[in-house]
């Protein structure tokens, strides 16, 4: 199961940091993405991370903005959000896809876990 967090409210230019936390212990044989859902538009990827940590991918919107990072002791993975614009608005969630199926992928449907929406708003 896993837990997002850390959406909120913040002026165009500025940071949030979500987290995914998760209290499984095979934390460390997913690769961990994130993905966001602006209203009337399809769910769309955002950023991926392997399960070690020494792969990520990035949309080309949020690339330079977006950073993905993941603690294995602490099973949580992040997505640090600096420079935020109004379009970046929309639900964010974080998702797990168990490494014996491959590492990052782009599509929501290759990730198998999925957590609650967290909310984020960019006002201009």
């Amino acid at each position: 199961q896993l837990q997002a967090s850390g959406g909120g409210l913040v002026q165009a230019g500025g940071s949030l940091r979500l987290s995914c936390a998760t209290s499984g212990r095979s934390f460390s044989s997913y690769a961990m993405g994130w993905f966001r859902q602006a209203p009337g538009k399809e769910r769309e990827f955002v950023a991926g991370l392997s399960r070690d940590g020494s792969a990520t991918q990035y949309a080309d919107s949020v690339k330079g903005r977006f950073t993905i990072s993941r603690d294995n002791g602490r099973n949580t993975a992040y997505l640090q959000m600096n420079s935020l614009k109004p379009e970046d608005t929309a639900a964010y969630y974080c998702a797990a896809r168990n490494y014996i199926y491959g590492s990052i992928a782009y599509s929501s449907a290759e990730y198998a876990f999925w957590g609650q929406e967290t909310q984020v708003t960019v006002s201009s």
